[in-house]
């Protein structure tokens, strides 16, 4: 039987419909940037497969690193046991981060590590004595991952997950941050969004036990760019209401903004810190979800006296071994630099979409380009461009945006934003 109709006929793919499945293409091998499909053709992944291939494509180091942990140690249980793979993450994450975060539990992925942070935060609060706040804060226009809890906090009205109604538990929402990054920043509260959040604690902040939101950048709920002085401001509010303060770093950590954590671009530490997608260069799914060594111990200090979370694959020696490699390769490399260039040559390249009738808006960050629309795109007429133009993108409504390896050479980055503006053009 043809390979691809056993795919139609009994693979489910992500968001889509059985009656109307969306085409798809056969990837064979991956190397570098490349996707090379079952007839030869090549593609380059200017996706980094959903933001995590950071290095490529089997890069040699990472997988020597899961070649050598095969034999091994491909897994253990992490309750009551321990490995070095685990340990030597550890050691890498704690001397990347602020001080303070350095209390790390492995979960299996970004959603999960989102669903953790949740529960530490109504945990510490518990704790703490206020069994009233169980309730969540965040900006309209996030995206914090497809599972239950996680679903809840992304945008009820714009988000993929809005449909769910009633089956969601209720949060609180404020505007998106309004002022976008690079602008002046206007210290009035009324125009800068904080006074939004602070209006909400003074109403109900007696049953909110955390604040999440992603730093600077908001990604699959918009590809927003949003000033970092919102976190300062932000990170004072709930200081002041005795909010626990969360980032969601999945999409943004490990460089893809032009510092190694978006919150850098703030001078911001929050009290829960959420990573994945490029933690294993994109060898393997893992996530971790880092807390502040204050907040364990509240949580340690309460009843049950545990953090009540334990994944089966939980620090899977083979992940860890994985994410030590790819820090290991951050902590060599010029990855500034290599995202420096990636973001100037995408931003230069990019421009001349912004004449187009149909562009509403062309805006980088780091080593992200984005083109909004002024109408969703047609998903099935860009996947076939991407065949003839050797470039894959996944746009979603009306984002057409790329996230390119930090290995992508500059004419490879050229033929990324030319597809991106024939697409534009197209379209228009």
């Amino acid at each position: 039987m043809d390979p691809l109709a056993i795919d139609r006929t009994h693979l489910w793919h992500p968001y889509t419909s059985i009656a109307a499945p969306q085409p798809v293409h056969r990837v064979r091998e991956a190397e570098g940037i490349w996707l090379t499909l079952d007839d030869g053709t090549r593609m380059i992944d200017a996706m980094s497969s959903w933001w995590c291939a950071a290095h490529g494509h089997r890069h040699p180091r990472l997988v020597a690193a899961l070649e050598a942990q095969l034999h091994s140690l491909p897994h253990v249980m992490f309750g009551g046991l321990t490995h070095d793979a685990a340990i030597g993450l550890a050691a890498r994450l704690v001397a990347l981060l602020p001080p303070g975060l350095d209390r790390i539990f492995c979960c299996d992925s970004g959603s999960v590590s989102v669903e953790v942070a949740l529960k530490m935060a109504v945990q510490a609060q518990h704790a703490r004595g206020a069994r009233g706040r169980s309730r969540f804060a965040t900006v309209r226009g996030g995206y914090h991952g497809d599972t239950w809890s996680a679903m809840s906090l992304c945008d009820p009205v714009t988000g993929m997950h809005g449909h769910f109604g009633a089956a969601l538990a209720v949060q609180h929402f404020t505007p998106a941050p309004p002022v976008a990054f690079g602008a002046d920043w206007p210290e009035d509260p009324a125009e800068n969004g904080l006074g939004a959040v602070a209006a909400l604690f003074e109403e109900k902040g007696p049953e909110i036990a955390g604040f999440i939101l992603e730093p600077v950048v908001q990604g699959a709920g918009g590809m927003r760019f949003y000033h970092p002085a919102f976190l300062r401001g932000l990170r004072a509010l709930c200081d002041r209401h005795g909010v626990i303060l969360i980032f969601d770093e999945i999409a943004t950590g490990f460089g893809r903004t032009g510092r190694m954590f978006a919150m850098e671009h703030a001078g911001v530490t929050p009290d829960i810190l959420c990573l994945g997608k490029a933690l294993t260069g994109g060898m393997m799914s893992l996530a971790v979800t880092v807390a502040s060594t204050a907040l364990a111990a509240e949580i340690s200090a309460g009843d049950p006296g545990v953090l009540m979370h334990g994944p089966t694959f939980m620090a899977n020696p083979l992940a860890c071994a994985a994410a030590c490699a790819s820090l290991d390769l951050l902590a060599e490399a010029d990855w500034q630099g290599a995202v420096a260039r990636i973001g100037a040559q995408l931003a230069d390249e990019l421009a001349p979409a912004r004449d187009l009738p149909g562009v509403a808006d062309v805006r980088t960050l780091g080593a992200i380009g984005v083109i909004e629309m002024r109408a969703p795109l047609d998903s099935a007429r860009v996947h076939g461009f991407c065949r003839k133009a050797g470039v894959w993108l996944r746009p979603f409504g009306r984002l057409l945006y790329t996230m390119p390896p930090f290995v992508t050479g500059p004419e490879d980055v050229s033929r990324i934003t030319a597809a991106m503006v024939a697409i534009a053009r197209e379209a228009t």
